[in-house]
């Protein structure tokens, strides 16, 4: 009964030193896991920030393109210069609802 128990007890030590093992292995894969997603959440902002920054380019070249006459932005010009009239007429009603 003796052995039994002990042979018992030895099979259950292996296991959880296998067990053990597999969590170490795992606990390093999660943790180069996270690493690597970091790395690729930082990137992933960086070319949104790029993304960004080109569009707001594009947008100023098309502006500068309808200033300078070109006749396919001259639509793009008149809506800038509406969006403008309005953000101005907004901001000066704002100031005489607010008694200034």
């Amino acid at each position: 009964m003796l052995s039994e128990l002990e042979n018992n007890f030895s099979v259950l030590e292996k296991k959880i030193l296998s067990l053990y093992k597999k969590y170490k292995n795992l606990s390093e894969k999660h943790a180069e896991t996270s690493d690597e997603l970091q790395k690729v959440k930082e990137e992933y902002a960086e070319e949104k920030r790029r993304n960004q920054i080109l569009v707001e380019e594009n947008k100023e070249l098309k502006l500068y393109s309808a200033i300078s006459g070109n006749a396919e932005h001259n639509r793009l010009m008149k809506n800038h210069i509406n969006r403008l009239v309005k953000e101005i007429d907004m901001c000066v009603s704002e100031l005489q609802n607010s008694g200034l």
